[in-house]
């Protein structure tokens, strides 16, 4: 080993989803975008496909979605370490199956997310995303 750790093996990734997850079930917009870095990138295809990146976009992305918040909302479905980051599935803020697949950054916050409706093949399409990103 030389000395240099790699830091996204340092910190618990699925306690971070599910952090992610608690935020937006309190509707807690501030302890979200804390999770995420910077310069962090969200891409949703639920419905039209939607790119943000950086804190403001990432806020005027979440903002209306915790606004109003389905009684389902956000519970956990499956969470699923992987390679690359964690796959989780869960039910959206309408109470929708969706998927999303999670990244990090070294300093052990979100870098992206990529998250599409579940379903099986959306699912290995999401999957995909994933495997690209690493």
């Amino acid at each position: 080993m030389d000395g240099i750790a790699n830091s996204a093996d340092d910190f618990d990734q699925i306690a971070l989803v599910v952090d992610w997850l608690d935020a937006c079930r309190n509707r807690d917009l501030a302890t979200l975008l804390d999770l995420y870095a910077d310069d962090a990138t969200l891409e949703c295809r639920c419905g039209r496909v939607k790119v943000s990146e950086g804190r403001a976009e990432l806020e005027s992305y979440w903002r209306p979605r915790l606004g109003v918040l389905a009684p389902t909302a956000f519970e956990l479905e499956e969470i699923t370490p992987t390679a690359e980051g964690v796959v989780l599935d869960y039910l959206s803020h309408e109470g929708k199956p969706v998927r999303i697949a999670f990244t990090f950054s070294r300093d052990a916050k979100i870098q992206r997310t990529a998250c599409a409706p579940a379903g099986p093949a959306l699912r290995q399409e999401v999957a995909g995303v994933a495997d690209r990103v690493g």
